[in-house]
């Protein structure tokens, strides 16, 4: 067993089940070291300077700081942090440590570059040490580093995910706010373009009544979102919503998965089993892929649609449901019937409220904004060193010419592939999945939308940005992922007009 030294850094008792690295410095280490902090003190200013003279070396026009803004962000961090280290309050030294870190994650500042930067301030201090400090003077400042780098990258990294999911509520709640011609978001849906916001129009107008609505487009559209937001939209947004995917069942097992059964209806039904309709009772029953659904099931689904009553497999007895029923299928509805794979009756009975999900070639000037939707969505979940800031603008340009055979979802894959390969803070070419990197140039047809260029999609972004930012540009420039000072260049690039 390691012998404990004799005296550790002053703590209060509930520090003691704090993270052990509090532990790799002691007290008679920080005695030690006294003099060199007090020298670093006395000398803040040219210690400063100092360091920000290697800043200003090593990362160049690149860098995210101002000098303005370095000085004093730093300048206030080293004040605290000498305060704390020469009365041994290690807890206090994490803490405002800690502080820096979530600052430096709202202003967006790489992760790589705060590392270095930390490097970077050792060298400038180390240079003010007494002349006469000893070698192992060094090694306890280097440990001093270890924590300091340990602390500001659990603040860091939990702050920027608590931002980004905050940027998407605060998006989502704007997105809501606004008349549906001006909607870039809606219930967790993504796209500014006009077949989308007709979509979103739509769902309101269908929430508003407990109609059944069918659901069209093909696989990777987003239908599953359509039906959640029609719930959401409705008057019984904070009931049930329960799901099943159709062709995820064998087609004799749906019907029991639906209206549900009683005891020893067959082999296997050991006790009484609700069902998916008793089970969204008050709320929404999605049903994807309805297509796959045998046609005698179809049949009763049509019963209990129009009668509100489901009866259990194995039960004599009716059981009253309110149920707002959502179906959907990535066939054609037409082509469906013919085949016989879908009844005529019961689309008859759906047909009365249908949406259709646009696929995402039709809608190629929403990939900017899917993009970065998913760059947010993915920060939050995948704890990446470092974080994504954004895409490289040849990387988009192959996203928007790819023709996205399986819409938004193969999107989302690929951008999390970026997440999963990727290691800089910015997706490359290099970063994107083979199939859209060796992918050609769809051709224009007239069915096929017309592409847009980057700088089209870019100045279309920024205008739409600023308008659902009510012209705040500090606002608009935070929901880009930009610095005010680059939004103001990329405002007078385009020439967009502003108030």
């Amino acid at each position: 067993m390691c012998a404990a030294p004799e005296k550790m850094v002053t703590q209060t008792p509930a520090a003691f089940s704090a993270p052990r690295y509090f532990h790799l410095v002691w007290d008679e280490e920080l005695d030690e070291l006294r003099p060199a902090l007090e020298a670093i003190r006395a000398r803040r200013a040219e210690v400063l300077e100092h360091w920000h003279e290697l800043y200003v070396c090593h990362f160049g026009d690149s860098r995210m700081l101002s000098e303005h803004d370095f000085l004093e962000l730093f300048g206030s961090e080293v004040d605290a942090t000498l305060q704390d280290l020469l009365e041994h309050n290690m807890e206090g030294f994490v803490t405002d440590i800690r502080k820096i870190g979530e600052e430096l994650a709202a202003r967006r500042v790489p992760f790589s570059e705060l590392v270095v930067s930390m490097h970077l301030f050792e060298e400038a201090a180390t240079h003010n040490f007494p002349p006469e400090s000893e070698v192992r003077l060094y090694r306890v400042f280097d440990k001093l580093s270890h924590i300091r780098i340990i602390a500001l990258a659990q603040s860091y990294f939990g702050s920027f995910s608590a931002l980004a999911v905050t940027q998407l509520q605060e998006l989502e709640q704007e997105a809501l706010k606004l008349p549906p011609n001006k909607r870039t978001y809606f219930r967790g849906m993504v796209g500014a373009s006009a077949a989308m916001r007709l979509l979103y129009e739509r769902i309101e107008a269908a929430a508003e009544t407990q109609s059944t609505v069918l659901v069209v487009g093909e696989t990777g559209t987003g239908k599953e979102l359509v039906a959640r937001a029609l719930h959401e939209s409705g008057p019984d947004a904070k009931a049930a919503f329960v799901a099943l995917n159709c062709s995820a069942l064998p087609k004799d097992l749906i019907e029991s998965e639906l209206f549900g059964y009683k005891r020893g209806a067959f082999s296997g039904a050991n006790a009484d089993y609700q069902g998916l309709f008793r089970a969204a009772h008050g709320g929404t029953l999605f049903l994807d892929e309805i297509t796959e659904m045998a046609p005698e099931t179809q049949s009763k689904l049509l019963r209990a649609i129009q009668e509100r009553m489901v009866r259990p497999v194995g039960s004599t007895r009716e059981i009253a449901v309110k149920v707002r029923l959502i179906a959907s299928t990535n066939r054609d509805p037409e082509e469906a019937m013919s085949k016989g794979m879908l009844r005529r009756d019961l689309y008859y009975r759906l047909s009365a409220n249908v949406l259709t999900t646009p696929p995402l070639r039709e809608r190629l000037e929403d990939v900017p904004l899917l993009v970065d939707h998913f760059i947010a969505l993915f920060n939050q979940k995948v704890a990446r060193v470092p974080p994504v800031q954004g895409i490289d603008p040849r990387a988009l340009e192959l996203l928007l010419h790819h023709p996205w055979p399986g819409n938004v979802r193969e999107l989302a894959g690929a951008i999390e592939s970026a997440f999963t390969f990727g290691r800089s803070p910015t997706i490359t070419v290099e970063d994107l999945p083979a199939a859209i990197t060796g992918a050609k140039r769809p051709s224009r047809t007239a069915a096929a939308a017309p592409l847009v260029s980057m700088a089209e999609a870019e100045r279309d972004l920024i205008q739409r940005t600023l308008e659902s930012s009510k012209q705040n540009k500090t606002r608009a420039a935070q929901m880009l992922g930009i610095s005010r000072k680059q939004l103001y260049a990329k405002i007078a690039k385009y020439g967009i007009q502003t108030d």
